[in-house]
């Protein structure tokens, strides 16, 4: 099943459950329809941002330790769930249930062409916020729905592959830069184990399990297994990428990350041996994708990457 099916049904389940509630309160509690409808919705709401608490909590019993200059202050824990919570109900119900993979090219840009890989359980839909930047910057630009959603990580190399060329086929340009996020990144260094770096100027992953993540131990699919971090290391599947890895490739890496990511746990597994680390906080893991600091710093690496000049700190 796809992340785009997938969604529409949990939409449908959610509706109808909301339904219920508010038939509820106008039964029971002698609601009005707004009022129940309301209470409806709000309960369907609530529900959700329980989730997401709880993936904080579960992201505890993993996490590394915070460095002093990335902990939270005051508000900053609250503002950094409100902004988890409204990331994942906008690309949930709003972006993903709806996307379709595909591409923008500007014959005329002399930047490279991007290609763009969600992560576990999205699709295309994830980079809502990114793609009115890249088309501000008219740089070309693909998306791919990786498909079904719990498949084995080698099963989407075919998927990227074809992206690839079509986004070279269209544009004429001999090498592609990648953005990727969480899951995406692994399927990326995946097909670049099969398929080779010459075609790559540069990939970007945003918030990827390199090491692994102990979040994975309670997914779905083959894909979550080999995502795994447990007793203390990563599972196989990683090890065996990491050591087919040399240094030349890692340069052609930036691993962008959070110190709050509530579904990479540990967070350093994100640090990537060899590759330029970026590290943020006050960033929640499905955030990444739609937050101003973390976009700017894509579009910069982007720019600089373009040209060869250095990136800016």
């Amino acid at each position: 099943m796809s992340a785009r099916r997938l969604l529409q049904v949990v939409l449908v389940v959610q509706a109808i459950a909301a339904l219920g509630i508010a038939l509820a309160a106008m039964r029971w509690l002698d609601a009005g329809p707004w009022t129940a409808a309301a209470i409806g919705c709000g309960s369907v709401a609530l529900v959700r941002l329980l989730i997401n608490m709880n993936n904080f909590v579960l992201a505890a019993f993993f996490a590394s330790p915070t460095p002093p200059e990335f902990r939270l202050r005051g508000l900053q824990g609250l503002r950094l769930l409100a902004e988890e919570f409204g990331a994942s109900m906008f690309y949930t119900s709003w972006t993903m249930p709806w996307a379709r993979a595909g591409m923008q090219t500007y014959p005329d840009s002399a930047a490279v062409p991007v290609l763009l890989v969600h992560g576990y359980g999205c699709n295309s839909g994830y980079w809502a916020h990114l793609l009115p930047r890249l088309a501000r910057a008219r740089i070309s630009h693909a998306t791919v729905d990786l498909t079904p959603v719990t498949a084995d990580i080698e099963h989407y190399v075919a998927q990227v592959e074809r992206a690839c060329e079509a986004l070279r086929a269209q544009t004429g340009a001999a090498k592609i830069a990648v953005v990727a996020h969480s899951m995406g990144g692994l399927v990326t260094r995946a097909w670049m184990r099969r398929h080779g770096q010459d075609r790559v100027l540069r990939v970007l992953t945003l918030g990827t399990p390199h090491f692994g993540t102990g979040l994975a131990n309670f997914g779905l699919g083959v894909n979550a297994a080999q995502m795994r971090w447990k007793g203390g290391a990563p599972c196989d599947w990683l090890r065996a990428l990491d050591a087919s890895e040399d240094a030349q490739r890692r340069a052609l890496f930036t691993s962008i990350f959070s110190h709050h990511d509530n579904i990479i746990s540990p967070q350093t597994s994100s640090a990537l041996p060899g590759a330029r680390n970026l590290a943020f906080g006050g960033i929640g893991h499905v955030a990444l994708g739609r937050n101003t600091r973390i976009l700017d710093a894509v579009m910069r690496e982007l720019a600089a990457r373009k040209t060869g000049d250095p990136v800016p700190a």
